[in-house]
């Protein structure tokens, strides 16, 4: 055997050591929290052993117990697995529709629309929030002085985050603001990719512009779709700025997901181990939607 072929059969070290680096910042960044997080959720730490520095009792799965015996948790979970559907359909829909408009107009409409797009993703959450805030505010929002201008619509002195159903449609409106860019140029990219001769044959052969759809572009971009929807699912599902600026940092139980429920816990109520238990299991969630993530990806090729 040749001595080339030797050295072609042998594994290159090269990617792992410019991987390395950043595994590394990861470990040490994400690692050390995480650990002491995991041990957190089994202990009991009151504000005695938070300031003296004493080691807290172990509680074993007390904490998990807790949280899983209480109804409340159960609706917060439902309730945060409600909003990511929602944000993750609509941001997939006005993403895709966004993309197929982006790919239809000429070329200088579709750089300003791709301008317009990354200047909203740079944009900070704190800024999106106060935007929005001023938006729906109740004495001098924009919304409901535009709304009140239809006939027999008053919205004068409105407060949509009085009831929970109008003020999760502003928090939901504000999260879909803000992913939009990124699905909509992925999406972009991915169209581009459709051999423009396989629309035009089934054009030819009477296919209907849905049917185009349905049979040749979606086929080709599927794969990268499911990589946009899987990705909006685990970021939508840890949701935390967007609900805590709209509500000035004060947000109700009835707007409490997951990552504000174990905030709240943690350093409103001083229950340190049961909001790093709640923590916990929500970690544990988006693990098992990652890994729903690397199976589709498996099975569409993406990864081998």
């Amino acid at each position: 055997m040749s001595a080339d072929r030797v050295r072609r059969r042998r594994p290159s070290l090269l990617p792992y050591l410019l991987i390395g680096p950043t595994v590394l910042a990861l470990v040490l960044v994400l690692g050390y929290p995480l650990v002491d997080m995991v041990l957190l959720a089994f202990q009991d730490m009151t504000r005695e052993q938070l300031f003296s520095g004493a080691a807290p009792p172990w509680a074993g799965l007390d904490q998990f117990r807790r949280i899983l015996d209480d109804g409340f948790f159960w609706t917060v979970v439902l309730r945060t697995v409600a909003f990511t559907a929602v944000c993750v359909a609509l941001t997939v829909l006005c993403g895709l529709f966004t993309a197929q408009l982006m790919h239809r107009v000429s070329p200088w409409v579709r750089a300003v629309i791709a301008g317009v797009l990354v200047t909203v993703w740079a944009m900070p959450a704190m800024v999106a929030a106060s935007i929005f805030r001023w938006l729906f505010d109740a004495d001098y929002g924009a919304v409901n002085w535009t709304l009140s201008l239809l006939p027999g619509v008053d919205l004068a002195k409105h407060n949509w985050f009085t009831d929970p159903w109008q003020g999760f449609a502003v928090i939901v409106a504000v999260v879909v603001w803000g992913a939009l860019p990124f699905a909509a140029i992925t999406l972009r990219a991915a169209l581009a990719q459709v051999p423009a001769e396989l629309e035009e044959s089934a054009v030819l052969d009477g296919a209907r512009p849905f049917q185009v759809f349905r049979h040749v572009t979606l086929p080709v971009i599927r794969p990268v779709l499911l990589m946009v929807t899987t990705l909006m699912a685990i970021w939508d599902f840890g949701v935390f700025n967007q609900i805590w600026l709209m509500r000035g940092g004060q947000p109700e139980r009835e707007y409490y997901l997951l990552g504000i429920y174990s905030f709240i816990e943690s350093f409103a109520v001083n229950r340190y181990s049961t909001g790093a238990a709640i923590a916990l299991v929500t970690v544990v969630l988006l693990l098992a939607g990652s890994v729903v993530h690397l199976r589709q990806m498996l099975r569409t090729g993406e990864v081998e």
